[in-house]
């Protein structure tokens, strides 16, 4: 396969798989997005964080983080909190309910992973971990990018 090939079939296949993944997080639970899973998760690891932290650290605009922020409150996932270092910056964190739809909806994803990668070799999926990895790391892209 020439290298042009190969790179038109990475992004239909990656294409697929983002399509996929948007699909399956809206059955998993109807008002949790791949962009709202992903902004949970993010509070999650972070322990909390601003809005506007994660516009930036997801590369999206600030007007769609706020719509999903919302989307998230109304929903008893997330709450906001005055930073007890600036009583100016309000912080986003999850909520109980939001940790636990989070696990849920984690370790749904993780089983139907496993599933899909069950036949692949030990040295296959570490390749394809690390390829991943590799992918995304490029500090030349935004994380909103495709």
């Amino acid at each position: 396969m020439e290298a042009q090939q190969a790179v038109e079939t990475i992004q239909r296949e990656m294409t697929v798989f983002a399509r996929r993944a948007r699909a399956s997080a809206g059955r998993l639970h109807p008002e949790l997005s791949l962009v709202s899973y992903t902004l949970l998760g993010h509070l999650e690891e972070s322990g909390g964080c601003r809005a506007t932290d994660l516009a930036a650290h997801y590369a999206l605009d600030k007007s769609t983080v706020s719509r999903q922020v919302t989307a998230l409150e109304r929903a008893g996932l997330v709450e906001r909190r005055l930073d007890p270092e600036d009583h100016r910056v309000q912080v986003l964190h999850l909520t109980g309910a939001g940790r636990r739809i989070l696990a849920r909806v984690t370790s749904s994803r993780r089983k139907a992973v496993r599933e899909r990668l069950a036949d692949w070799s030990e040295e296959d999926l570490e390749r394809f971990a690390r390829y991943l990895t590799r992918y995304n790391a490029w500090p030349g892209s935004g994380a909103g990018e495709d």
